[in-house]
């Protein structure tokens, strides 16, 4: 088994869960919805889920670039969207996003569960989740406007 850990963030986005959930289950959103994601290609959709390339973009050193081609399933599920990602390198994700309404807008709970197959390579994976993770609901409150 690999190691493995779940990162939680509670956030609210000011657009109805319904809004929300349309933007989210459509891959070509998920370009800038994490800083890393550069673009998104080879979109496969099937009733009720999406299979996508999604291109991330890591500088390392300040100048050196590598974009680290993953595979993502996306489905949406009711009350939220989930799937998986698979990257290079033996690192796995999970991922929900719960949607519920909360007064005026939606109140997201995203839950990511990393694993990779060596301990190290999780830390880095772990942090860089966490990093998207939290400027995710920043970026969604941004684009609410065109949620709309």
């Amino acid at each position: 088994m690999m190691p493995q850990t779940t990162l939680r963030n509670v956030f609210h986005v000011p657009a109805p869960p319904s809004a929300v959930l349309a933007h989210l289950a459509e891959p070509s959103n998920y370009v800038g919805l994490s800083p890393l994601v550069v673009s998104v290609r080879d979109v496969r959709r099937t009733p009720g889920e999406s299979r996508f390339v999604s291109v991330e973009r890591f500088h390392f050193f300040g100048f050196v670039k590598y974009d680290n081609l993953i595979e993502v399933t996306l489905r949406a599920a009711g009350d939220g969207v989930e799937g998986e990602v698979r990257s290079p390198g033996g690192v796995r994700l999970g991922f929900r996003f719960a949607l519920a309404a909360d007064g005026e807008g939606t109140e997201v709970e995203d839950v990511l569960t990393v694993r990779a197959t060596m301990r190290p390579l999780l830390w880095y994976a772990a942090r860089k989740a966490r990093e998207v993770q939290l400027a995710r609901g920043d970026i969604l409150a941004g684009r609410a406007a065109t949620m709309l």
